[in-house]
């Protein structure tokens, strides 16, 4: 096995078994609402009683949610609101946190003069509900106002509108469900992110590898390079709306940025035999990646504009997939310095190796939870391959889930979901499919795309 084998299989093991400018995001305008409350605190009484669940209660027992279809202000419903209202529905339900009662059995005129009728919601059990507004703004613009009520404080909890254009209804239904989680859970959501990942089309044998973006549901899919050479690896900068990724152009491994605002690919550099993983530090200005030399590889750390290459370990071992702890004091990475591969953390100058996984079989990929709290990885023994998460001194270690070929597990913003990629056999060699779980192991979900997917990366929040 030569190098590039080697390092491909110790950072990413299902390699062995094998438009631009419409990416800038909507521009929104945010008003407060004639009925009080906004984008800033929630009036007094929701916000003196905290949210109205907490998440390990909402897991077990999801807050019920009335959301009927949010009409224009006549009353009338709305075409575009239905599909808002559909969107806001399917991310709080999807979260496993909430759950979107059944419109048909909402009792008729129980909103008069925009003010909910208490106890027509009380007998459905809601305890919260969400009400709206859609109307044309005047020069191709679209008002979108929202009101989030809590029915058992029998008052308003939220009340906020959005102008932007007609055609990014979708994310003004992302950023309202945000909103709603932040109120009633206490937490900031992550429905209004994208995800980049790998499309991966054609034979088995050789597949047609390319960089690719969507919505963090699977809608809104654009491809972002041709496919002419191999994407691997992309990687959200967690500061703007850019992603690095690895391309073999001309079989040469190097790293580039992808603008996501402007679609320009720039080139940050080639940085040896084999380059593998870009990833960000948090301040977004520096990339950790891990570099091949002789029989061992680095961890290297450069500027995000190719500059100051400065090597964290040295090349006696192979060490690969590293990723910054949030406030960007560590770093946690894949090594075989102990004979096979396990996960080690250390200080983000290279000092202070410390080892953190002694369970049964190897371990790879590990990323760090935006939160802090966790770190995710693949594992893989005589059992298979699965996907876990650990605290950050290998303590608390769980298994979230197991399958043939599970692995490239990335965090949401708020470090509640996590997304991996599961391949399964097929009559034409295998189905490689993007999936979401809890951090607590439940409520695992697929994420649609239009080709097989691997190698996910979660954006933070983008407004």
């Amino acid at each position: 096995m030569n190098m590039t084998q080697r390092l491909l299989s110790l950072s990413r093991r299902g390699l062995l078994g094998t438009g631009a400018a419409g990416l800038m995001l909507p521009s929104l305008a945010q008003a407060q609402s004639v009925l009080g409350g906004g984008g800033g605190p929630a009036p007094s009484g929701s916000a003196d009683n905290g949210p109205a669940i907490n998440v390990s209660h909402a897991s077990n027992a999801p807050i019920p949610i009335a959301i009927p279809v949010i009409g224009d202000p006549t009353g009338a419903p709305s075409g575009i609101g239905a599909q808002i209202t559909q969107v806001i529905s399917d991310d709080l339900g999807h979260s496993g946190l909430f759950r979107p009662i059944d419109p048909s059995s909402f009792v008729p005129n129980s909103i008069v003069n925009g003010v909910p009728v208490w106890q027509n919601w009380n007998i459905l059990g809601a305890a919260a509900l969400i009400t709206g507004d859609v109307a044309d703004a005047g020069g191709g613009q679209l008002r979108v106002e929202f009101r989030l009520w809590s029915i058992t404080q029998q008052q308003q909890v939220q009340g906020t509108a959005y102008t932007t254009t007609p055609e990014n209804w979708r994310r003004i239904a992302h950023i309202i469900a945000d909103v709603v989680y932040k109120q009633l859970i206490g937490e900031n959501g992550y429905f209004d992110s994208r995800v980049a990942y790998i499309s991966e089309a054609g034979p088995v044998t050789s597949p047609v590898r390319r960089l690719a973006v969507m919505d963090y549901d699977g809608a809104n899919n654009q491809f972002l390079t041709s496919g002419a050479a191999m994407a691997l690896s992309p990687q959200f900068n967690p500061t703007r709306q850019q992603l690095a990724f690895v391309s073999f152009q001309n079989n040469q491994p190097r790293v580039y940025l992808f603008d996501l605002q402007t679609g320009r690919q720039s080139l940050v550099g080639s940085f040896g035999e084999m380059t593998i993983g870009p990833k960000f530090s948090p301040d977004g200005n520096s990339l950790l990646m891990s570099v091949s030399r002789g029989s061992g590889a680095a961890l290297v750390k450069v500027a995000a504009t190719g500059g100051g290459a400065q090597p964290l370990t040295d090349y006696s071992s192979i060490n690969v997939t590293p990723s910054y702890s949030p406030d960007g004091s560590q770093i946690v990475f894949n090594s075989d310095r102990d004979g096979n591969q396990q996960l080690f953390v250390m200080n983000a100058d290279g000092s202070g190796v410390k080892r953190i996984s002694f369970g049964n079989g190897q371990y790879a990929e590990p990323v760090w939870s935006p939160r802090g709290d966790l770190i995710a990885y693949t594992r893989w023994g005589s059992g298979g391959f699965s996907i876990g998460v650990m605290q950050p001194d290998g303590s608390g270690e769980r298994i979230l889930s197991q399958g043939f070929l599970v692995e490239g597990a990335t965090f949401c913003p708020n470090g509640r979901v996590i997304m991996f990629y599961r391949q399964t056999p097929s009559i034409s060699g295998h189905d490689s499919r993007l999936v979401t779980i809890g951090i607590d192991g439940f409520n695992e979900r697929l994420v649609d795309t239009p080709t097989n997917a691997s190698d996910p990366s979660w954006s933070p929040l983008l407004a």
